[in-house]
């Protein structure tokens, strides 16, 4: 038996990349007794619809800003995956209060409605942006992050139980830089913005493992990071398009050279584990101690951190072709 089978699962933002495979994922290999779609947009509902549907599947039309939708949605939901965020760094550098609203604003209306309606256990995604950002985008998520650990405070009598998935960049989804090189390549020449430049990759069916997983595992207010490789992004577009040129137009505004997702500040409550990390909360209802015996991990150095730089995995470019494969993306 499953963690998931029996209860009622509810994904905010569940018509993009991540929620729509996980909600496949669930459906195929999980028995929830309601598995809920909530998402603001009804025209990708309507599309999801047509590739999607079971008996216990429902499509719940809604908005994280606003609550009142929110405490009808969560009402009878024991698991809340919270997916749902404006993504994209240009868009939020151009349009600061909408991020706000959504990310924000929206992470804080999940927390209280989730402790309201008795919701057992939620995690929320975050990003490698949230960890010392330099964009608006990775400072709304940051502070995402933060609203969702100080909820296990909140909670009280209630004891709902929140933690955060963090993780690099996800192969293949809308957005990311492989479909931009493939929408390129027409052109013959690909832009890069440094050849310095590096990244965190995952895929889209390892990150929605790895939120399974860390939904088993939580105790609530762990940052769970994943191990996953690192790749120079000029090495990606010689996987996805060596017949084209690189033209080099400099970093954009809110653009790091590398990812970070564990900061050196953050080592000091960082646990690891053979696959994955484990950011404590640093307050004073947290037994770090009982912690590591119970979950069998080891505090790190402190001076760790975990950037794409200095990662100790790397990718090959056979690697990522076996990656692109595997997710049925066709160079």
């Amino acid at each position: 038996m499953s963690f998931l089978d029996g209860q009622s699962v509810l994904v905010t933002g569940a018509t993009g990349s991540f929620g729509k495979r996980f909600i496949r994922t669930v459906l195929e290999q999980h028995k929830p007794k309601r598995l809920i779609v909530f998402s603001r947009d009804e025209l990708k509902q309507f599309e999801m619809q047509q590739q999607l549907s079971a008996p216990n599947l429902r499509y719940f039309l809604g908005d994280v800003r606003d609550k009142e939708r929110l405490y009808r949605a969560f009402d009878g939901i024991d698991v809340v995956i919270h997916a749902a965020a404006m993504k994209q760094v240009p868009a939020s550098e151009h349009n600061p209060m909408e991020a706000i609203k959504t990310n924000v604003i929206g992470a804080e209306n999940v927390v209280n409605v989730c402790i309201d309606q008795e919701v057992k256990h939620v995690v929320a995604l975050s990003t490698d942006k949230a960890a010392n950002p330099l964009n608006l985008y990775g400072a709304t998520k940051l502070c995402s992050d933060k609203l969702f650990i100080a909820a296990n405070t909140l909670s009280g009598r209630h004891r709902t139980r929140f933690s955060v998935v963090r993780y690099g960049n996800v192969i293949g989804s809308r957005g990311s830089v492989i479909p931009f090189f493939m929408q390129r390549r027409a052109s013959g020449v690909l832009p890069i913005t440094d050849p310095r430049m590096t990244r965190f990759w995952i895929t889209l069916g390892q990150g929605v493992q790895f939120v399974l997983d860390s939904l088993q595992r939580m105790h609530g207010g762990e940052i769970f990071v994943p191990k996953i490789p690192s790749m120079k992004v000029t090495e990606v577009a010689q996987v996805v398009a060596p017949e084209c040129r690189t033209e080099i137009i400099g970093i954009r505004p809110g653009e790091k050279l590398h990812e970070i997702m564990v900061t050196q500040d953050d080592a000091i409550n960082t646990v690891e584990f053979d696959s994955y990390y484990a950011i404590q909360p640093g307050v004073d209802w947290w037994d770090s101690k009982k912690y590591i015996e119970a979950a069998g991990g080891r505090p790190v150095a402190e001076d760790f951190h975990y950037s794409s730089d200095t990662n100790k995995e790397w990718m090959s470019r056979d690697q990522l072709k076996a990656l692109l494969a595997s997710e049925a993306i066709e160079l």
